[in-house]
């Protein structure tokens, strides 16, 4: 289920070629580099409503929501409002997830409709994207600044396609540093779904989200080797000290494996992904992505 090395990124089924076109919202279906197709919303944001102004100057904000979630939950739709006010905002369902198609990987080749969002994100014209992952979308957005990045690139690691699917900033929220994790009563129920028949029989009609039935071969590059390969792009790693899911020293291991490099902001109170996520923070959230320059 790995994703291997990926190819061209691909692009929107939809081509605006106008700056009216790009300050409206705008809803498609892009394809990923295996095919898969992914539903995807742009909204301008607040700033960018302004007919006066170029898009290039204000960042946009890609969201990458947590396993079960989808582009039009509640809960996500609350995200973008918030960081609508910083800038544009795109979100997408994952594979498996939602209106897109293909089976949740659960992290592996997610990396990919990361990277095919992210290059659409920049045809909007903005010159800065900054990736905001929960839960299972944090450990892509950290994954994919590895693999897309500038080290990689350097590395020879690259990805063709990079300078479209690069990211400029990256924020990881409530994110696991290490697979296979059992160490919590929500974790064990999670494996028992993606791993069990009966439970991919409730992901799929209880919780509307379709798993792979394959497991990982190879294992993927995990979150906290993916760490110490994102520098020089910005990183900050979110984290409530009440997760129920993965306790502190996840967050204290990634930011451990980025050295100097990262942020690391434990949140009091605060519980697990989006939901958890309080207003002050996504706000907090939005004024520092919109603070890191390209």
């Amino acid at each position: 289920m790995s994703a291997g090395t990926a190819g061209h990124v691909a692009r929107s089924t939809v081509r605006p070629n106008s700056e009216t076109i790009r300050r409206t919202p705008l809803r498609t279906f892009l394809h990923t580099d295996d095919g898969v197709t992914i539903d995807s919303v742009y909204e301008p944001g607040a700033a960018v409503y302004d007919a006066s102004r170029s898009p290039s100057g204000d960042p946009v904000f890609v969201v990458a929501h947590g396993f079960t979630g989808d582009v039009d939950k509640p809960h996500i739709r609350r995200v973008a409002e918030a960081f609508a006010q910083y800038g544009a905002v795109v979100t997408f369902s994952f594979r498996g997830h939602g209106a897109s198609g293909g089976r949740s990987t659960v992290g592996d080749r997610e990396v990919l409709d990361l990277a095919a969002v992210v290059a659409w994100a920049r045809e909007r014209g903005h010159a800065r994207v900054v990736t905001v992952g929960f839960s299972m979308g944090g450990s892509v957005v950290l994954r994919h600044a590895a693999l897309y990045g500038v080290q990689a690139h350097a590395d020879g690691q690259g990805r063709e396609g990079r300078t479209e699917a690069h990211t400029d900033a990256v924020v990881s929220v409530s994110a696991p540093a290490r697979w296979y994790y059992r160490g919590t009563a929500p974790m064990r129920k999670l494996h028992w779904l993606v791993t069990r028949p009966e439970g991919r029989l409730v992901g799929r009609y209880g919780l509307k989200t379709r798993i792979q039935h394959r497991g990982w071969d190879p294992v993927p590059l995990s979150p906290v080797e993916a760490v110490p390969h994102i520098a020089p792009t910005p990183l900050l790693i979110v984290h409530g000290d009440r997760d129920g899911y993965f306790p502190l020293d996840h967050p204290r291991m990634l930011a451990e494996a980025a050295g100097d490099h990262a942020e690391l902001w434990v949140e009091p109170g605060m519980g697990h992904a989006e939901h958890a996520s309080a207003d002050d923070l996504l706000a907090r959230i939005g004024r520092w992505g919109s603070s890191q320059d390209s």
